[in-house]
């Protein structure tokens, strides 16, 4: 069982600059180019192929593959479901982002064909999404998560029982889950719920460590304590002043960009994530 010392942002950081992972992202039409550039301000290769016709193929040289229900049609329904079988095949670690799940019937029911005919490495939602996947009452307006969710560490842990995944919950706190047990990461900066994609460009980072890492729960709790230290970086000026949310998002990427395995980036992570009960 990993525990919240068994990882190293530090050394996940290394792993993904040894490997230079190729993701190939399923996503949607709204953060497409975030996404991409996530991926390779990170250490990764982007490449966004989502025609039935190569898909297949293309998850056969990836070391990642990142599905994005964001934009949920048909033809995507089906382009994700054939890569994931892909890559389950090939041993491609996949990550699922089942945006706006429980906000129609449309998106729970593609959700749920996602996390039960394919095994994901990790399934990645706010608070909201992942209470919807784990059949709980949730309130989704389109996208965004409303509501409070208090007992969002149970709910992880019973998303990943039920999903067979680890989970990442994300919100004012994120929440790393297994079956096993649940960790608070306290990671991160209020600027970055006012951009719109961190949620799509976080499940972008957690692509990249899953696929750089054996173990996907450390992949999970790095790539996620990582993704809110850039956060953090970049709020506090460290890669120029910022306005507004706009400027802030080139100051978030930059400090994406910047976060070196050398920095000693481990340093007041041990007193920030914690295991808590669930």
């Amino acid at each position: 069982m990993t525990d919240a010392s068994d990882f190293d942002v530090s050394e996940a950081l290394s792993a993904v600059e040894a490997n230079t992972p190729l993701v190939n992202a399923l996503t949607n039409e709204v953060t497409v180019n975030d996404v991409a550039n996530v991926t390779l301000h990170w250490g990764g290769l982007p490449v966004m192929s989502d025609d039935t016709r190569e898909v297949a193929d293309m998850v056969e040289s990836a070391d990642g593959c990142l599905l994005n229900m964001g934009t949920v049609s048909e033809r995507g329904e089906t382009a994700m479901l054939t890569a994931g079988r892909a890559a389950n095949e090939r041993d491609v670690p996949v990550v699922v982002d089942p945006v706006g799940v429980g906000a129609t019937p449309t998106r729970s029911a593609v959700a749920a064909r996602l996390v039960t005919e394919l095994d994901a490495a990790v399934v990645n939602g706010n608070h909201a999404e992942i209470s919807a996947l784990a059949g709980e009452d949730a309130e989704v307006r389109g996208v965004e998560s409303v509501g409070e969710y208090a007992g969002i560490a149970e709910t992880a842990v019973s998303c990943a029982r039920r999903t067979g995944a680890v989970v990442v919950a994300s919100g004012e706190t994120d929440v790393v889950a297994d079956a096993e047990a649940a960790y608070e990461v306290d990671v991160g900066h209020p600027m970055m719920g006012t951009v719109v994609g961190t949620g799509c460009m976080l499940g972008a980072t957690l692509a990249v460590f899953a696929a750089a890492l054996e173990d996907s729960l450390s992949a999970a709790l790095a790539g996620t304590a990582a993704y809110g230290l850039a956060g953090e970086r970049a709020a506090a000026g460290e890669y120029g002043d910022y306005e507004g949310p706009a400027s802030y998002k080139v100051a978030f990427l930059d400090a994406v960009a910047g976060m070196d395995a050398g920095d000693d980036l481990d340093a007041d992570l041990s007193e920030r994530i914690r295991e808590v009960s669930a």
